[in-house]
């Protein structure tokens, strides 16, 4: 009887109330189990017509490179940011504000929840449960593993995924054998793998920069969470 009593509103707030709960349990179980165990497929992955040729390699078997590398081009604050960083996110917004060339504000750690747990493409609410699935991998995970997964999920070419994946269609060997070279090349792609070739002459170029930056991260506490 007193189930039956309750207003409208009140089976309303209890109904998202317990929605709530179980979207954390569920999104907290769901985080802490790619703690341990390699995500099995992505919904990029799923959604690529070209198949998805990948090869899960553990960090232990990646060269150091190329975590340095993906530091100096995509997130140099990555070991000192807490997922987000603010800097980043303002210079972006700034320059989409004054229509300048927009470059990337998210972190790694951004970009591994969106690439693992969500979909590609923009939105404020992809945008919010990116934000959402970022603290609870900085929380449940920790940098390395946040850089492992990361490492093997990203696109590095048409149909392939990961960066043992790429090493080998691109050099024609595993990904613990990489040059400074190679990373800086192999990272080059990450922001458009569906346009860019690590042998090509325009990523060739920004792989140097990459590779001189590569070499200021490794003189600086900026890597030393891997």
């Amino acid at each position: 009887m007193a189930a039956r009593s309750r207003s409208l509103p009140t089976r309303m707030l209890i109904f998202v109330f317990k929605a709530i709960l179980w979207f954390v349990l569920i999104t907290v179980l769901w985080v802490l189990l790619y703690r341990f165990v390699p995500p099995p497929v992505t919904a990029t992955m799923l959604m690529d017509e070209q198949g998805a040729t990948r090869d899960w390699t553990s960090m232990g078997n990646i060269d150091r490179s190329m975590a340095v590398a993906a530091i100096a081009a995509e997130d140099g604050n990555f070991c000192l940011h807490n997922g987000f960083d603010l800097d980043a996110i303002e210079q972006a917004w700034e320059e989409r504000q004054s229509g300048q060339r927009q470059r990337g504000g998210s972190s790694i750690s951004q970009q591994t929840a969106k690439n693992v747990f969500l979909w590609q493409g923009g939105g404020w609410f992809r945008k919010g449960l990116e934000a959402y699935f970022t603290v609870l991998i900085e929380l449940l995970w920790g940098k390395n593993r946040i850089m492992e997964v990361y490492l093997n999920v990203a696109e590095t070419g048409i149909g392939t995924y990961g960066v043992e994946a790429g090493a080998q269609r691109y050099f024609g060997h595993g990904a613990s054998q990489l040059s400074d070279t190679e990373a800086a090349r192999m990272i080059a792609v990450f922001p458009a793998p569906q346009t860019r070739s690590p042998n090509g002459g325009w990523t060739a170029r920004y792989a140097g920069r990459i590779a001189s930056r590569m070499q200021q991260v490794r003189a600086s506490p900026l890597d030393d969470c891997i």
